[in-house]
Parts: C-alpha cells; structure tokens; sequence
C-alpha cells in the first residue's frame, strides 16, 4: 500500500491516509487502497478502527487531479462506484469507527470523516463541506451525514455556505463529537474505550446501520447522479479554472 497504511495494536486498528504532499487527498488509488484496506479491517479481530491522516492534516478530499481526468462518464461512474464502496463498508463495519480530525477534513474527506460513528478533532482542526466552491454538491454520502447529524434544512445551508469552520464550531452544530487539545488527548480518549462493553456498543451500531443502510444507498445513487449532472455546467468549468488559478470564481448560475 502506498498512499493508505495499517496498523494494528491489540483490537485497534489504525488507517491512516498516507498522500502527507497532497494534504491526503484522495486519487484513485487512495480510493482503491481504501476498499482493500477496510475489507481487511472488517474481516480481523479489531473491535476499534482509528481512522487519521499523516501530515498537516485529516484529507483535503477528493485529487482536483483525478476529477480532472475523468471526463469519460464511464470512468466517472468506476469512480463514483469505489466511493460509495468506501463508504457504505465504513459505514456498516462491524467495528467502533472513530475519525481522528487534525488539520484540514474538506469535501469527500470530511464525509469520509462523517461515515464514523465518533468524530474527534483537535482544537486547530479546520472542517468544510466546500463543494460548493466548484460548483458541485458533496459526494460520499454527505448530504445524508450531515442531515443525519444537524437536520435536513441546516444541512442545507452548511452544504450552500460551503464556509470551513473551526472544531468548536462544528462541535456546536454537532458536526464533531468532541474537541480535544491535541493528537495525544485524542489516543487518551480511544485508549479509554478499551475498556468498555465494546460488543454491546458495536450491536447497537449495527441495529442502527441495518434500519438506515438502504436511505445512505439511495443517497449516494442520488449524489452520484446529480454530481454527473453538476460537472457538466458552467459554474463547475469556472469553479476549477479559479481554483486552479487561486481566483475567487465568477459563477454565472448555470
């Protein structure tokens, strides 16, 4: 593996991204790596799983570079596909899933963040749903996360708003679930949760996975679908000529 590693320490296991240059955005191959990584997680003795990024940050989200080299729709949908298995084997792992937030979680990193059943991040954590600045909506299950975690209208407007907010703040509209000092106090809390009724808690998880599994697949079709839609229009186009030129974008509305 090269841009995902995996570690294991008693019945933790620890993902980390691993693209530290690139802020653990995700390529393809990341995307890839992720889905044999969690099979492998899913099928060992872990009942916890630490999912963290290496560097200055959690994951940027997804490579600007892969979105521009999948123009063809077939290559979108491969694409879009390995996300919602990302996803969904997160989502209804038989595990205590925790997202360990430091720096930067942004767009499809911060609703891979989201797909966990505990979301910790560290005071200079930075999180956004900032789709919106490329004119396009959030994938990877974002839309039912966030409508999961503060209601469907406030979802809404954090999805359109697209603004990067701090830990504290995203810890008041429940987007976080605790906000620690630093990394240390984060291994201090997940190290706690050895001690606890580990398969009761993961019995309850997956009640609620079984009842919701099938709204967070529709989702992700509705998301794939629309997004498709959404990187064929103007706004789109412009959205990624001003990122790439570090401009404020002029969109158009269409």
């Amino acid at each position: 593996m090269q841009t995902v590693s995996l570690a294991f320490s008693e019945n933790v296991a620890v993902l980390e991204l691993n693209r530290p240059d690139s802020l653990n955005a995700m390529d393809v191959q990341m995307l890839n790596e992720l889905v044999e990584v969690l099979q492998q997680i899913e099928r060992s003795e872990a009942s916890i799983v630490v999912v963290r990024g290496r560097g200055r940050g959690f994951s940027a989200g997804g490579d600007i570079k892969t979105m521009l080299s999948v123009d063809a729709p077939e290559k979108f949908y491969e694409v879009m596909n390995t996300i919602k298995q990302v996803i969904t084997t997160l989502y209804t792992m038989p595990k205590i899933v925790v997202a360990a937030i430091h720096g930067p979680a942004a767009g499809l990193g911060l609703s891979f963040a989201l797909a966990s059943d505990y979301v910790m991040a560290t005071k200079e954590a930075r999180l956004a749903m900032n789709f919106i600045g490329i004119g396009l909506i959030p994938d990877g299950g974002g839309h039912f996360f966030l409508a999961k975690r503060v209601g469907v209208v406030k979802a809404k407007h954090l999805i359109w708003e697209g603004k990067q907010m701090s830990a504290d703040e995203a810890y008041k509209h429940g987007i976080v679930d605790f906000v620690a000092e630093d990394i240390a106090q984060i291994e201090q809390k997940i190290a706690e949760w050895r001690a606890k009724p580990l398969q009761a808690m993961i019995a309850t998880k997956m009640l609620y996975a079984d009842v919701t599994k099938d709204e967070l697949h529709r989702v992700l079709q509705l998301e794939t679908e629309a997004q498709q839609k959404m990187r064929q229009t103007e706004d789109h186009r412009e959205g990624v000529r001003a990122f790439l030129e570090k401009r404020k974008p002029n969109f158009i509305g269409r």
